[in-house]
């Protein structure tokens, strides 16, 4: 029995000894800051654990920064202090201004290929990621969570104001018609918006196959000047500006403030994500449907197609080639079929590449769950440079600058076209400056 505890006692010193002088390889931890709130922080928490789930030698750590800007603001000041993350979320109005920063960013296409990833840019949704690809072919940031504008209606309040709710409008006359049932049916909200510029300006140009800006929208080069106060840009301001007076239209707030209003049934139309899929799935009381922007059919060429919003992950430059290998890792695990298609599927945003659309279509998630194909539909169509998408320097201040201008026509105080003409001209000397800064 002596013999026995000793040979035991033995062989656990040994093994003790074994795992001393052997130490468990410590994981690398790689930092992503991300602008993801509510339903999206847990989706981006869960692609962190399972990742980390996947493997053992890298740990993601997600890090909500707040809003878009404020990440990104963030990021800025933590780069110059020589500690900024290793991924950042960057929305779309970003891009031109994380290209322009030299030094700052390491091309996810240089990451994958340093870390010998295998990664083949054919296989992402080529509207989405041409619009993160530089003109020499190099995809410059990872095309993560991609969104573009569609139409979220309550087929509840349609049935109560008498409106057929498997027909939503398609067009803005039909909307216009939809509203004014609504409010006589007694609804306070019949239409709102989230993202002005992007919904009724940058998309709204798009689908009508018209410029936003020159320069084609911007994608040509760094001397692009804005336009988006053509007849039609008028036009169409008056007719939203017109509701507004009625109280058909109703403005909720810069941003995406408006998606709340839809979500608790208040509001019963809005044009906005098709990423609020997840949370109106998830929050409302009220069954609801998802249709095409509208459009004007008089306009000749519309529909086009819509522009991409939401945004994609950069890689910060001064990291560690292990670190780097980590990142490389962790895209190409989000850019698995499977993984992929799920996080389209749950989430409303667009799917990240070819065969995770093919995948869920083949699972019957479209048929299943009506609409929800909408936001893929209106961006496989073919582009044109009027349509491809709008990349333009200071488009955040810009974004700011459309929002102060138009708040006073919502409210009744301002005329659409010298409201929007002063937008241009304000917007312009931003472009002007970025031009000026950035063409040394």
């Amino acid at each position: 029995m002596k013999l026995k505890i000793s040979a035991v006692a033995a062989a656990i010193a040994m093994t003790l000894s074994g795992l001393i002088a052997s130490p468990a390889q410590a994981q690398t931890e790689i930092q992503w800051w991300h602008a993801m709130g509510g339903a999206l922080d847990e989706w981006v928490n869960d692609l962190a654990k399972d990742f980390n789930n996947s493997q053992k030698n890298y740990k993601i750590v997600p890090t909500f920064k707040g809003s878009y800007d404020e990440a990104m603001t963030a990021a800025v000041a933590a780069f110059r202090a020589g500690n900024a993350p290793h991924i950042l979320q960057v929305f779309e109005v970003g891009t031109a201004t994380m290209m322009a920063s030299k030094g700052a960013i390491q091309p996810v296409a240089d990451i994958m290929k340093a870390a010998g990833v295998p990664f083949d840019p054919a296989a992402y949704v080529p509207a989405v990621a041409g619009y993160y690809t530089a003109p020499n072919g190099s995809m410059l940031s990872f095309p993560f969570n991609s969104s573009t504008t569609v139409f979220h209606y309550n087929k509840d309040a349609f049935k109560a104001a008498g409106l057929d709710p498997e027909k939503p409008p398609k067009t803005w006359p039909e909307v216009f018609i939809a509203a004014a049932k609504l409010k006589a049916s007694g609804h306070a909200c019949p239409l709102t918006t989230s993202w002005i510029s992007w919904t009724q300006l940058e998309s709204f140009s798009a689908w009508h196959n018209t410029e936003f800006a020159t320069k084609g929208n911007g994608m040509q080069g760094m001397d692009a000047r804005l336009n988006f106060n053509s007849p039609l840009h008028v036009r169409h301001i008056e007719n939203l500006a017109t509701m507004a007076k009625k109280g058909e239209f109703v403005y909720k707030g810069r941003g995406n403030a408006a998606d709340a209003v839809f979500v608790s049934g208040e509001c019963a139309m809005t044009t906005g994500s098709s990423a609020l899929y997840g949370n109106i799935k998830r929050n409302s009381k009220f069954a609801a449907g998802i249709s095409t922007l509208p459009y004007y059919p008089d306009v000749e060429g519309a529909p086009q197609n819509t522009v991409i919003g939401g945004a994609s992950l950069w890689v910060m430059s001064g990291k560690k080639a292990n670190e780097y290998k980590g990142v490389a890792e962790f895209f190409a695990f989000l850019s698995r079929p499977e993984e992929a298609a799920k996080s389209h599927q749950r989430t409303g945003y667009l799917p990240l590449t070819i065969a995770s659309f093919e995948l869920t279509e083949k699972s019957g998630f479209y048929k299943e769950n009506p609409g929800t194909d909408v936001s893929v539909t209106q961006m496989i169509r073919k582009t044109t440079d009027k349509s491809r998408g709008i990349r333009l320097g200071s488009f955040v201040q810009i974004r700011t600058i459309i929002d102060e201008e138009l708040e006073p026509v919502w409210a009744g105080n301002a005329s659409p076209k010298v409201a929007l003409d002063a937008a241009v001209k304000r917007g312009n000397e931003q472009l002007e400056r970025f031009e000026k800064a950035n063409s040394r």
